[in-house]
């Protein structure tokens, strides 16, 4: 029997998305709160924190999960695939002490302490979450709301509460960090299962995400990355549609927040008047990452998705005219069922116009459970690949050709990484954590989380180099 002042250690790896990494700062919290304490070193238990969403993700999974059994600690499946397979997982996988789905987050002491005592602890029936429903109006009115000011009433460490989602613990000190808007999706394209398992599109609370901004903020965090599965969503289940746009001025405004970036936009919702206030609000990125997918027309209503080249092509006019130094990024699968030269070619031409900033490409492979692993057309393997190997040699080139527009501009970096002798690494407003290129700024005495003007002067790829103008605050 464990109590609380026994020592339990925990440590958690996390895999896939932004969206996994605030899920491991909640999971974090309330471990701590539990009475358990995180770290590497020999810990009791192991959480992988798994992704699911394609074959390599799962392959991730499961090699991280091998190789934490190897450890010695006993070794917990958490995060989408397992909640997308649960018992499936379990059975697949006996090196692995327990396999457990969202529902077991609000109690993950209780779970891990069970772990250690060897109680088994029964794996969930995947089910389709697409049946719940969405938080009613009433539920989020009675919802305990934080103490924004000094938070006085929340344990020091610990984030405001937000909904399912109560506590939060900063795994890094980073000066950049992802804000959850939402989870789950609602559209039905027909090569995703998020929606099997992530559930109906939720939106957090305004008040709810302001009050973790600022707590943010007060934890060294300078720039904000809004993510959900899909942030044009957001505020539709509040009754707001407009939601978004209200809500990235109140973000920008916080206290200590220098730079406001949104994630995930869906080029078929995205209104004007969200275009105006991303491209025209002081404080907010001028960043688009745009979830196209493809652009052959015939392609994307397969998908069950809208556009083609031409109205894409006219969304990123708009946005060039507001912001004519806004950053774009895009993923395309390529090798969807019944994909033709014709249709192939259509994306290749949108890509050659689009002059985007980053450019990701994925081979179409079928995912349990969705509608595209039913359809005919399926394009021999070989072929999927030959068009990836295509389509990834003209993205390298159009991006380096993009970055190389941006020689003898000027740039505002936030600095996150000292690279000695004089050089720095950073993200300017166009370029995502991660994801995206970076900035290497040649100067001197420079901090992290200090955001400095720049003025470009060479590329490498998707990389710039720049040099010093002026120091900010």
């Amino acid at each position: 029997m464990f109590t609380m002042s026994s020592r339990r250690t925990a440590s958690l790896i996390t895999l896939g998305c932004a969206r996994n990494e605030v899920d491991s700062e909640e999971l974090a919290a309330r471990l701590e709160a539990a009475g358990w304490q995180l770290g590497d070193d020999a810990p009791d238990v192991v959480v992988v924190n798994t992704c699911g969403f394609i074959d390599s993700a799962k392959k991730d999974s499961i090699d991280t999960l091998l190789a934490a059994a190897d450890s010695g600690a006993k070794v917990v499946a958490a995060g989408c695939m397992a909640e997308r397979y649960g018992n499936e997982l379990a059975e697949a996988l006996p090196e692995a002490s327990a396999v457990i789905s969202f529902d077991d987050y609000a109690e993950i002491g209780d779970r891990l302490d069970d772990v250690l005592a060897d109680r088994p602890l029964k794996p969930h029936t995947p089910r389709d979450r697409r049946t719940l429903l969405p938080i009613s109006p009433v539920d989020r009115a009675s919802a305990p709301k934080a103490s924004i000011p000094g938070h006085g009433d929340l344990p020091e460490g610990l984030a405001p509460a937000s909904g399912p989602r109560v506590l939060r613990k900063r795994l890094d000190e980073s000066p950049v960090a992802s804000l959850k808007l939402a989870s789950g999706c609602d559209r039905r394209c027909t090569f995703c299962a998020i929606p099997a398992f992530r559930g109906s599109y939720v939106s957090r609370r305004p008040d709810e995400l302001l009050a973790e901004a600022d707590w943010l903020a007060h934890r060294g965090v300078r720039e904000l990355v809004l993510v959900s599965e899909n942030s044009t969503s957001y505020g539709k289940d509040l009754g707001d549609l407009r939601a978004l746009e209200k809500l990235l001025p109140q973000l920008a405004a916080v206290e200590g927040v220098e730079r406001v970036r949104v994630s995930y936009l869906q080029p078929a919702e995205l209104r004007p008047g969200l275009i105006d206030v991303i491209t025209g609000t002081e404080g907010v990125a001028p960043y688009f990452d745009l979830s196209f997918q493809h652009a052959s027309g015939t392609v994307l209503r397969r998908m069950r998705r809208f556009g083609d080249p031409e109205r894409f092509l006219g969304l990123l006019e708009t946005v060039r005219e507001r912001a004519p130094e806004a950053g774009v990024r895009s993923n395309f699968i390529v090798g969807f069922p019944g994909e033709t030269e014709e249709e192939f070619g259509e994306l290749v031409g949108f890509l050659e116009q689009a002059r985007l900033d980053v450019i990701g490409v994925f081979g179409y492979s079928d995912e349990d459970g969705t509608e595209a692993a039913g359809l005919p057309g399926k394009l021999a393997q070989e072929v999927i690949d030959e068009r990836v190997r295509m389509l990834t040699e003209l993205a390298e080139e159009l991006t380096a050709q993009r970055a190389e527009e941006r020689i003898g501009t000027e740039v505002d970096v936030l600095i996150d990484d000292d690279l000695g002798d004089g050089g720095y690494e950073g993200r300017a407003a166009h370029q995502g954590p991660e994801v995206d290129g970076s900035v290497t700024v040649q100067g001197i005495g420079l901090v992290k989380g200090q955001i400095v003007r720049a003025h470009v002067v060479d590329a490498e790829g998707v990389d710039l180099i720049a040099r010093i103008k002026a120091a900010g605050p």
